[in-house]
C-alpha cells in the first residue's frame, strides 16, 4: 500500500467529483464542453488541494484525448518544447481531439517558459490546462492569459470535506476494512486547512496508527495523535493564508512589531516576495485609503521595487513598507463605499444614466436632449455647481462616508460646504 489515500480516492468521472458545481455540476459552465469534448485552453485557479489536477485528468479522460503533464517546479523550456513535439505527433492539426497539456503550478513558470507555450496554444497543437494557487492576472503573461479561459475553483466547505472522509471509510480498499466511527471532524478540518489532500493524508495517518480494527475519531484523539501541528510555514498550504492574514491584520491594527514578525515568517519560509507586496498594496487601499493616500504610492513602489530586485534585498523594502503601513492612520471608507455601491447595483440593476450627464457625440443625441442641462463645474464659482449625478431611482443616496481622521475630516468639510445638507455630511 505505497499509494497515498488521496491518490487512491482520486475520482475518475464528473459524477464522483465533489464540489465545484458552478463548473461541473448539472448546469456548470464546463459540463457541456467536457461532455462534447470541445475543451478550451484554460487556467484553473484555486487554493491547494481543491481538485485542480483531478479535474484536468477527468477532462482528458472523458474527452478521450492524449494527456501530457508537466510540473513548473522542475520543468524548463526544453521540457515544454519536447512535450509539445510529442503532442503534435499524437494529435494532428485538423482534429478536435488535440492533446491536453496540463501544467501544475503554472505561476512558477518564467516569462520565457510561458512564451514557449504561446504558439502551441494559438495553433491548437495542444489544449493547455494550467493550475495555479495565485492570481493568474499577475502570474500568467497577458498573451497566454488572453488565449485561455480562467475558471475559479472554490474552497471546499465542511460538507465537502466530510463527504471525502466518508467516501474513504466506505470505498477505500484498506480503510474500509476497519471499523471507523467518525464522531467529530472539527480538529481534522482545522488541521487540513481546507486542503483535501492534506485532510486525507492526516486521516490515513490516524487510521494506520491504530493496531486494532476499531478507530473512533474525536477532536481530542486527532489533536493528541497529530504531532507536527503545522508549526512551520507552508507556502502551499494553510499557513500561506493564515500568516498573510496575520500580517495584514497586524497592519490594520497599527502594530509594526506584529507586522514585521509575520513578514519575517513568510520571508524565512521562502514566500514569493511579489505575493507579499501585492497584499501590502491591497492593504494600503483597503485599510488606509484616503486617511493617507501616500501609503498606496509607497506600496505600489514597493511592488515595483521587489519585482526588480528580488531576494534577498527585497526584505528591506518590504519591511519599510509594512512598518510604514502599520504606522499610518487607518480608514476603510473607500473600501466600504465601493461595497455599498456594488450592492446597490445588484439590487437596482442597470439604471439609465441621467440625460443631463450623457455624452452627445452625434446630432441625433443632441436633438434628444443628451447633455442639455449639464453644468460644467469649471464655469462656476469654486468650480462647483450642484446637480444630480445618480439615476432618478436612487438620487440623493450617500455611499461614501469619510473616516474620522485628519485627511478625511477635511474631505467631510469640503463635501459639507459643497453639498450643504443634501447628503448629511
Amino acid at each position: 500500500m505505497n499509494e497515498p489515500l488521496a491518490e487512491r480516492l482520486r475520482p475518475e468521472t464528473l459524477e464522483d467529483y465533489i464540489s465545484q458545481t458552478h463548473l461541473v455540476g448539472k448546469n456548470g459552465s464546463l459540463t457541456q464542453q467536457i461532455k462534447q469534448g470541445l475543451i478550451p485552453s484554460m487556467i484553473l485557479w484555486g487554493p491547494p488541494g481543491i481538485g485542480k489536477t483531478t479535474l484536468a485528468n477527468i477532462i482528458a479522460n472523458q474527452s478521450g484525448r492524449p494527456f501530457y503533464t508537466l510540473s513548473a517546479i522542475n520543468s524548463g523550456v526544453k521540457d515544454v518544447r519536447d512535450v509539445i513535439e510529442k503532442a503534435k505527433k499524437s494529435g494532428g492539426l485538423f482534429t478536435t481531439k488535440n492533446p491536453i497539456l496540463f501544467i501544475d503550478e503554472i505561476h512558477r513558470f518564467s516569462k520565457s517558459q510561458q512564451d514557449s507555450l504561446l504558439q502551441a496554444v494559438e495553433k491548437g497543437w495542444v489544449t493547455l490546462i494550467g493550475a495555479t494557487t495565485e492570481n493568474p492576472s499577475f502570474e500568467v503573461i497577458s498573451a497566454l492569459l488572453s488565449r485561455c479561459q480562467v475558471y475559479i475553483l472554490k474552497a471546499f466547505d465542511k460538507n465537502d470535506l466530510e463527504a471525502l472522509l466518508n467516501r474513504a471509510i466506505e470505498k477505500d480498499e484498506y480503510i474500509s476494512k476497519k471499523n471507523i466511527e467518525l464522531k467529530e471532524t472539527d480538529a481534522l478540518l482545522k488541521l487540513s486547512g481546507g486542503d483535501a489532500r492534506k485532510l486525507l493524508n492526516i486521516f490515513e495517518l490516524l487510521v494506520n496508527s491504530e493496531e486494532g480494527d476499531v478507530v473512533t475519531i474525536t477532536n481530542e484523539y486527532v489533536l493528541d495523535r497529530v504531532q507536527n501541528n503545522t508549526v512551520r510555514y507552508d507556502k502551499t498550504g494553510e499557513q500561506h493564508y493564515d500568516i498573510i492574514s496575520a500580517l495584514i491584520k497586524s497592519i490594520r491594527g497599527s502594530d509594526p512589531n506584529g507586522a514585521v514578525y509575520w513578514l519575517a515568517r513568510m520571508i524565512e519560509g521562502g514566500e514569493d516576495v511579489k505575493f507579499i507586496a501585492r497584499r501590502l498594496l491591497i492593504s494600503a487601499s483597503e485599510d488606509i485609503g484616503n486617511a493617507n493616500p501616500t501609503a498606496l504610492v509607497i506600496a505600489n513602489n514597493t511592488f515595483q521595487a521587489v519585482s526588480t530586485i528580488g531576494n534577498p534585498e527585497s526584505r528591506i523594502i518590504l519591511s519599510q513598507c509594512a512598518t510604514y503601513l502599520a504606522c499610518s492612520p487607518k480608514s476603510n471608507a473607500a473600501y466600504m463605499a465601493i461595497g455599498k455601491a456594488q450592492q446597490l447595483v445588484r439590487e437596482t440593476g442597470d439604471l439609465s444614466v441621467p440625460l443631463d450627464i450623457r455624452n452627445a457625440p452625434t446630432k441625433l443625441m443632441k436633438e434628444l436632449g443628451y447633455g442639455d442641462n449639464y453644468k460644467y463645474a469649471h464655469n462656476y464659482e469654486n468650480n462647483f455647481a450642484e446637480q444630480e449625478f445618480l439615476p432618478e431611482e436612487i438620487k440623493n443616496t450617500k455611499l461614501y462616508e469619510p473616516g474620522n481622521n485628519a485627511r478625511e475630516n477635511a474631505h467631510r468639510e469640503f463635501l459639507r460646504n459643497r453639498w450643504k445638507n443634501k447628503y448629511g455630511y
